[in-house]
């Protein structure tokens, strides 16, 4: 009876430790934070605001060709991979030039060749930009492209301070940049 309850026990916990150890790869597209201002999660002090996050993804170049070949010109991208990005905003804020209220918005973008449009929606939590209603367009932004001289190989965004109560967002993605102005 003994070995019959060890056998029992023994077989239960083979079974307990083949299914524990299935864990689905991790996601090609890792997701980031960027913070105004930049690094504030590390470098926070007390009594520190954060202006805004923006949680994205960042897929890799991959030698792929990007901005006009894998994201086609004059369409909506979900600014990076996976999940429409996420923008807080935790104050009132002028973003390009139009007046943003603190809250939560998705992030979007119209690649083109010389300038995107950059799109701040109020619809949330859905993957892609293949529900995207521009009905729920809070503001559009048009901001000038920029070539860089070197490959960015995961897409990246990042604020920028460039004076008092100013910075910029800059994505960048391969050799391609855009800025947008920001004032708090």
């Amino acid at each position: 009876m003994k070995s019959l309850l060890f056998l029992f026990l023994f077989t239960c916990a083979c079974v307990f430790c083949a299914s524990a150890q299935s864990f689905r790869g991790l996601d090609r597209s890792p997701m980031d934070m960027a913070y105004l201002p930049d690094n504030f999660a590390h470098d926070r002090k007390e009594g520190d605001q954060a202006i805004i996050r923006v949680t994205y993804s960042r897929p890799q170049k991959k030698g792929r060709d990007l901005f006009g070949g894998l994201l086609s010109y004059g369409k909506v991208w979900r600014v990076g991979a996976n999940e429409a990005p996420e923008i807080n905003v935790y104050q009132d804020i002028t973003l390009g030039g139009k007046k943003l209220q603190a809250g939560t918005y998705s992030l979007f973008a119209i690649p083109g060749e010389k300038e995107w449009e950059i799109i701040i929606n109020s619809d949330l939590n859905y993957w892609g930009a293949y529900s995207y209603d521009s009905a729920k367009d809070i503001i559009r932004i048009i901001t000038s492209v920029k070539s860089l001289d070197q490959v960015v190989e995961a897409f990246s965004l990042q604020f920028q301070e460039t004076g008092s109560k100013q910075a910029t967002m800059r994505l960048a993605w391969d050799q391609t940049m855009v800025e947008v102005p920001i004032t708090y």
